[in-house]
């Protein structure tokens, strides 16, 4: 049986992580970035200037498109890893069905306005059905990757069958997977969990130090357990790598760019030029927003999440919101 045509769609540091990861295991990779100087350069030197510079890629075995169209049209899996705040916009350009192909997730936001996690808005807007929709989730970030380190992903999709399909591309030496049908859960925690990034970060701008951020984190977990349990309500381990492991990755590493950002904006910055002097997507930030309008049909109590928001689009002083905040967790 023929390996499946895989597509990779964006240019950052995670789209580079996964094509370093499926060259391991494929001859072959479409891959699209809208950049046509970012793709000018990796035909030339071999890696990507921008994101993951250290790691190597075998351009003879890459196709490399500016046209996002040419990128999907003869592959089987599109693996997207475009930040969800341009994902539709990458999309308007697309001319081909995608509805028979496997769509993968690696995006770990939310459409925003839209308010819908990456699978329900390839369903809803691009009549993907649900069995042919998988999600990547961690602990995994792309700077481990590029260095080799042992890292873990889950790979979540109602059928088991494509979920497994997946995890073998991505599997080598370095990256152990498994396989989950929680679709839901591992998408909202993996979006939840870059909100609760953003509060470690603003903690620890303000001062706070190590014994908070373990009580913040213990009760993030609780947070978004008690939230996908009332969205989609199966059984779950909540305590399982893809869940608890991916929040405390994402809530205590100096690689993760939703901590840098709360750290930014506890120490002061504004939204706007710690959002400049990043120059990176940090997903809490729109993610936040769309929680809070999803969970007013749900009222779960989310003391962190409302504190974010209240932070990053009300303007209330972190110093008087996180005070607050120590007063309603335990």
């Amino acid at each position: 049986m023929r390996k499946p045509k895989v597509a990779v769609l964006g240019g950052g540091s995670w789209a580079t992580a996964i094509v370093k990861i499926l060259l391991e295991n494929i001859e072959h990779i479409n891959w699209y970035m809208r950049s046509r100087e970012k793709i000018k350069c990796i035909k030339q030197h071999k890696h990507n200037n921008n994101y993951l510079s250290s790691v190597t890629l075998d351009t003879n075995k890459i196709a490399l498109f500016s046209n996002i169209t040419k990128a999907v049209e003869n592959a089987d899996i599109l693996i997207f890893a475009i930040p969800s705040a341009f994902l539709k916009d990458a999309l308007k350009k697309l001319t081909v069905d995608i509805k028979d192909k496997i769509i993968v997730s690696a995006i770990k936001g939310m459409v925003p306005k839209d308010n819908l996690i990456i699978g329900d808005f390839f369903n809803q807007q691009y009549d993907v059905p649900l069995e042919s929709i998988a999600v990547i989730s961690g602990p995994c970030h792309a700077e481990e990757v590029a260095l080799e380190r042992l890292s873990y992903l889950t790979i979540a999709s109602q059928d088991l069958k494509n979920a497994r399909l997946i995890a073998d591309l991505l599997s080598t030496h370095y990256v152990k997977t498994s396989i989950s049908d929680d679709i839901y859960g591992t998408e909202y925690a993996a979006v939840l969990k870059n909100v609760f990034a953003i509060a470690a970060g603003i903690c620890h701008g303000l001062g706070y130090g190590d014994n908070f951020n373990a009580v913040l984190i213990s009760n993030a977990i609780q947070e978004i357990k008690r939230f996908v349990d009332v969205v989609h309500p199966i059984k779950r381990d909540i305590k399982s790598s893809a869940y608890l492991g991916d929040l405390m990755v994402t809530a205590y590493s100096q690689f993760s760019r939703n901590r840098t950002f709360g750290n930014m904006i506890g120490k002061g910055y504004s939204v706007k030029s710690a959002q400049l002097e990043m120059n990176m997507i940090a997903e809490g930030y729109y993610a936040v927003k769309s929680i809070m309008e999803i969970n007013k049909n749900f009222m779960v109590n989310m003391p962190i999440t409302e504190a974010v928001y209240n932070i990053l689009y009300e303007k209330i002083s972190p110093t008087i919101e996180i005070r607050l905040l120590t007063e309603n967790i335990r």
